[in-house]
């Protein structure tokens, strides 16, 4: 595949550099022209929509922010062209941000009419403020980009676009092929997931929209300056929905944007004598994209691809012996010791308490096992530890530090990992991809590193690949490595999750029922994980329905049962408590044989 994305780069450099040499047709160059700048403003665009599943209707007002820094920087403030256009790139990453910060607190349509509102706000403002953006007529005398005093032409500005592009897609691809393109689309995926593995999901998506918004205002300052002249027409909202149009028409591979400027660019100017036709024409194209093929051009071109030629379709191959995993040195805990403290914790959901003034005291080096009938607030409890639910009352102290007001991805850089009741897999990415977001937060490469794909950033992907490879055998999972993770059968999805989390580096893990959907020899095999995690050095907290397996490795069982812990204690005390007897059958004259496995009268067994 390396091989083949260099050959695909070679190809478009040679076209970029000859393409002007075989036609000096200027409408033709100036198609070419096009096809770049709508590729440019897509490239980024792609990163938010197509891998972090943000929709975004105002990119537009982005296209004008860098189109009118251009302007105005030339023409009012006599700036050098060349650095007007790179200021043009980080004001529209400015505003990008700015937008960002409060949009991005809501999702789905709410973020849409968000980002259209902002387009429109943009669209009047440089329409109708004449005294600096020139209102509807416009700045003219935009000053062009020079090399030796010499302006411009048709044929330079392909090939500085050209170049442009290429650098843009190099530097995109790099930065989706790291731990930051992780990130996007383990949000896309599953927010809550991401979360509890140390990804922060606000700072991705802000990310995201950033970097959409910097490659979106290169593309306007690109306009700008080689027509010298910009106004308001050039940034309608149909212009945000062409962009659009283009990420999702092409597809979410790095090719995807090309394919989808190339071809609407194409469209765009042959239909440009038919308005009424061309709006109809690319809302057909859109619901074509949306509902018949959902990874775009691209995704089908590689779909079919892989089957005519299978070897497109096989994975690099990994390294065969990466070593033993181990938790790493500064984390392993010394055993039996306090390792989290919660007092009077409650959550109320109006007049339903599913957590009700409950105190936790888990020690370092054990297994603890919380138990109780449905419905008995055990997920909630979790959830409350865990950062993901804030509770109405009470503390939580992890390894000495209060994690009140703390985020979910903050409370597990802490060293609190979990897993969930119902799955929570990144099911469109491969097995190995899924371990690697769990060391997203011991990742130390910055968004510069990664973005130009440095030796740093290198190492520390081979390195973190070679740690998720050790983390899969240690699960005996390696052979799945480039599975996708939603084809796994069941329970070794159960079992993906939880190498996820170990992927955390947890002092204390968190595992809600695991065993939930499990055969008996799937069980059994989920007994023996366990009791190798905590040899490894990590405290586990387990909540489980299975009593014989919460028999069997606990060294401490709690019990809840609606909201308030009513027992705690060695398993063969709690199995005789006569609470816990009532919590599970209501009834203190219930048969013996009535009780759920593992559960036994006072009399009973032990």
């Amino acid at each position: 595949m390396k091989r083949l994305h260099l050959a695909g780069v070679v190809a478009a450099a040679a076209f970029v550099i000859l393409a002007p040499f075989i036609t000096g047709n200027g409408f033709h160059l100036k198609v070419l022209f096009m096809i770049g700048v709508n590729y440019l403003a897509a490239v980024g665009l792609n990163v938010l929509v197509n891998h972090t599943g943000q929709k975004s209707l105002g990119h537009a007002g982005l296209f004008a922010v860098g189109a009118y820094t251009a302007a105005l920087l030339t023409t009012r403030f006599e700036w050098s062209p060349w650095l007007a256009f790179a200021a043009s790139g980080v004001t529209a990453g400015v505003f990008g941000a700015l937008v960002a910060l409060p949009a991005l607190r809501v999702a789905g349509p709410a973020l849409a009419m968000v980002t259209i509102g902002f387009g429109i706000v943009i669209e009047k403002i440089v329409s109708e403020w004449q005294d600096v953006f020139g209102g509807q007529a416009g700045i003219y005398g935009v000053v062009s980009p020079s090399v030796g005093g010499t302006d411009f032409g048709p044929r330079e500005w392909v090939w500085f676009t050209g170049a442009l592009c290429l650098v843009a897609h190099l530097a995109v691809r790099s930065l989706l092929r790291g731990k930051h393109g992780r990130a996007f689309r383990a949000v896309s995926h599953a927010e809550i997931a991401a979360e509890s593995v140390g990804v922060s999901v606000y700072r991705v998506k802000v990310l995201a929209f950033v970097v959409s918004a910097i490659t979106c205002g290169f593309a306007g300052a690109l306009v700008a300056q080689q027509n010298q002249y910009i106004n308001s027409d050039f940034i309608t909202f149909g212009l945000s929905i062409f962009f659009l149009l283009i990420v999702l028409f092409g597809g979410s591979s790095p090719a995807g944007p090309l394919l989808g400027a190339i071809l609407l660019t194409l469209l765009d100017a042959f239909l440009a004598r038919w308005p009424h036709i061309q709006h109809f024409t690319y809302g057909l194209l859109l619901l074509f994209a949306l509902y018949l093929m959902r990874d775009g051009l691209s995704g089908a071109i590689g779909a079919l691809a892989r089957k005519v030629v299978p070897s497109l379709g096989v994975p690099p191959a990994l390294p065969t012996a990466v070593g033993d995993w181990q938790l790493r040195a500064g984390e392993v805990a010394s055993p039996d010791r306090p390792l989290l403290e919660a007092r009077g914790l409650r959550k109320a959901y109006g007049g339903v308490v599913p957590v009700n003034r409950v105190d936790l005291d888990l020690r370092t080096g054990h297994i603890h096992s919380l138990i109780g009938p449905n419905g008995a607030g055990k997920t909630t409890l979790i959830n409350l530890l865990s950062g993901i639910v804030a509770p109405d009352e009470g503390s939580v102290v992890f390894n000495g530090r209060p994690l009140a007001g703390l985020a979910p991805n903050r409370v597990c850089r802490l060293g609190l990992g979990r897993t969930f009741q119902n799955l929570k897999l990144f099911v469109d990415m491969t097995v190995l991809e899924n371990v690697e977001v769990g060391l997203h937060a011991h990742l130390d490469a910055g968004m510069w590193h990664t973005l130009w794909a440095t030796r740093t950033a290198v190492r520390e992907e081979h390195e973190a690949r070679d740690e998720a490879l050790r983390i899969l055998d240690f699960l005996d999972l390696r052979d799945k490595a480039n599975e996708r993770a939603g084809s796994l059968p069941y329970g070794l999805q159960r079992r993906l999750e939880i190498a996820r989390a170990l992927a955390t580096h947890p002092r204390l893990l968190l595992l809600d029922e695991p065993a939930a959907g499990l055969n008996p020899q799937e069980t059994g095999d989920l007994i023996d994980v366990i009791g190798r995690i905590r040899d490894r050095g990590i405290t586990i907290l387990l909540i489980e329905h299975h009593m014989d397996l919460v028999m069997k490795i606990s060294d401490h069982v709690i019990v809840l049962d609606r909201g308030e812990k009513i027992a705690e204690g060695p398993p063969s005390e709690v199995q005789r408590n006569p609470r816990v007897i009532r919590a599970y059958l209501g009834d203190d004259d219930a048969a013996e044989d009535d009780l759920p496995p593992g559960i036994a009268t006072a009399g009973g067994h032990g």
